[in-house]
């Protein structure tokens, strides 16, 4: 699979994403909120640096809610039981979506506090 021309590689990348939408309720409410975040982003107009951040942000949660479910993938592949170690790993990618989100939603609430009080 290594040194693939960039088009394969991006069709592989563009089958996780497909797949983790068809299989993860939580990924597609994430993309549901962050098309709701873009929405709002545009409206207000806040300007290229608060775009960035809210971006950013949405990126951020997005890319560990993909690493969240290829980790809980391969746990359950190779440890299909339940064992106090595997559910620890995956309680601390499911807290990295949470402190992500959170984060996201911190800059959300700066960004439309500071549009209302310019």
């Amino acid at each position: 699979m290594k040194n693939r021309p960039f088009r394969v590689r991006l069709g592989y990348a563009l089958d996780g994403v497909r797949v983790v939408w068809q299989r993860e309720a939580s990924f597609r409410t994430q993309c549901m909120l962050a098309f709701a975040a873009l929405g709002v982003t545009a409206i207000v107009q806040p300007g290229y640096l608060w775009t960035a951040l809210v971006v950013a942000a949405i990126a951020l949660v997005l890319a560990l809610e993909l690493i969240n479910s290829a980790l809980e993938d391969v746990i359950d592949k190779l440890h299909p039981q339940i064992a106090p170690e595997m559910k620890r790993a995956k309680d601390a990618a499911a807290a990295a979506v949470l402190i992500a989100s959170l984060g996201a939603l911190v800059i959300g609430a700066a960004m439309l506090a500071a549009c209302v009080l310019r």
